[in-house]
């Protein structure tokens, strides 16, 4: 469904919104769950987000705090949907007034936003302030940053780790996966888990998710994109048919071969089930968004164990890149407005709020010092593994590998990505299947750069 919807928003989403941009911008606007008018004196600053349910509570909090820690702005959030819907108002209302000043954007879209030139770039105002950014995640940073500048602000911020239920591994007698696995490792608990407990509980699954494979790439420090994967130049050539792919999925069919592994598919529906499992006890071992602590501690007496993301043997882990998004500021707004912007992502990071933020909404803390506040202190003594996706990301230092992938077109890239991995999963040749995914991911890769005149 997440396909076909993804199709339809490629093939149709632009002609529409060309025509019809600012007046489905002001819908936009009007039609929010949260519009509110800036109190008299003050420079309104339009926030267009998406976030919802516990997330969006605690985005509303964050601005209520800020607006009622100054009286010079008044940060106006308003809700526009999903990901790559939000993507598509954002460009098409700019230049309108009902464009907003400052906006959250998916990882994936930086290549989009950079080449739009509707932004002002953050450095702007991290000179200006000299603003020290050492305190922020610099792999989280880099991810929004191109040749030493840095474009926008990471917010919402997660990474991949392996999530195990530390209490059947316990039951049964299974030593369970090191801090950084390898792929063996992982294996060895999964069949182990599964053959201890008779076949009742299933020892690991792997997502069909463009993401994860991706990640797998970005820890074993290789390329998915020449260039620096777009970091240094415009991506001309995607490389997905490696070696370090076929590591990743010749260590999947080898657990789907020994009879632990289950494939649960993609999408969302796929991600709910492996969670029902894993807390129903037939699940030992799957990967996901570090974003689902929350939910895997909630109502449950098992004990949940949680290690990095898993690295092939004999290579050294380098560290994946992050998901979630990040904060822009619109060049098409007055200069007080902007500067309004920048005061809310400045307060947005600081240690305290960022503290609060990871507690609320399972996103990672960005400031180094926000482990010092009590909030997270408290959190980590009644859930200790919920300390590990941080100290992942602080481990990393920052490359073109582990630093997401700069480059437009992704959301089809991805969908070619996971056709590859389902074909794999149901005994398709893994060459044959990279082969062809390559393929269409090249053709369309030299399209979008031919239509962006590159």
């Amino acid at each position: 469904m997440m396909k076909k919807l993804t199709a339809f928003l490629k093939a149709y989403a632009l002609p529409i919104f060309a025509v019809f941009a600012i007046v489905l911008g002001i819908v936009f606007v009007n039609g929010s769950k949260n519009a509110t008018s800036a109190k008299a004196g003050r420079t309104p600053v339009v926030f267009w987000n998406e976030m919802g349910g516990p997330a969006e509570v605690a985005l509303d909090k964050l601005v209520d705090d800020f607006n009622k820690s100054q009286n010079k702005y008044e940060v106006i959030p308003q809700y526009q949907g999903a990901y790559d819907e939000a993507v598509q108002k954002i460009i098409q209302s700019h230049g309108t007034s009902a464009s907003p000043a400052l906006f959250q954007s998916f990882d994936i879209s930086t290549a989009q936003m950079m080449h739009s030139k509707y932004t002002t770039p953050v450095q702007k105002f991290i000179d200006e302030d000299n603003y020290d950014v050492s305190d922020i995640s610099p792999v989280a940073r880099s991810f929004y940053s191109n040749k030493g500048k840095q474009l926008a602000m990471p917010f919402n911020t997660s990474q991949p780790v392996l999530y195990y239920n530390a209490s059947l591994f316990k039951k049964y007698g299974v030593t369970p996966p090191s801090k950084s696995p390898s792929y063996s490792e992982v294996t060895r608990a999964a069949k182990e888990l599964y053959e201890k407990s008779h076949h009742k509980v299933k020892g690991m699954t792997m997502e069909i998710y463009g993401w994860l494979m991706e990640e797998a790439l970005a820890n074993a420090h290789t390329s998915l994109i020449n260039n620096g994967d777009g970091h240094t130049g415009t991506p001309t050539k995607i490389n997905l048919n490696n070696p370090t792919t076929k590591k990743f999925l010749s260590w999947i069919r080898t657990n789907i071969k020994s009879g632990d592994f289950v494939n649960y598919g993609s999408g969302s529906s796929a991600e709910n089930n492996e969670i029902a499992a894993f807390l129903a006890n037939k699940l030992g071992i799957f990967v996901q968004s570090s974003a689902y602590i929350g939910q895997l501690t909630t109502g449950t007496k098992n004990k949940l164990g949680i290690s990095y993301f898993p690295h092939p043997d004999g290579v050294k882990a380098n560290g994946v890149g992050i998901g979630g998004a990040a904060l822009w500021i619109s060049n098409d707004k007055p200069k007080k407005t902007q500067r309004g912007a920048w005061e809310f992502i400045k307060f947005a990071e600081k240690s305290k709020n960022q503290a609060e933020w990871q507690k609320a909404t399972g996103y990672l803390a960005l400031n180094k010092n926000s482990q010092k506040e009590k909030v997270l202190q408290d959190l980590y003594k009644k859930i200790p593994a919920a300390k590990v996706p941080g100290e992942q990301l602080a481990s990393a230092k920052p490359n073109n590998t582990n630093s997401g992938i700069l480059m437009e077109g992704m959301q089809l890239t991805r969908e070619l990505e996971e056709t590859a991995m389902e074909t794999v999963y149901d005994g398709g040749n893994i060459n044959s299947a990279l082969n062809t995914a390559n393929k269409a991911m090249n053709a369309n890769l030299k399209t979008t750069n031919k239509a962006n005149g590159r």
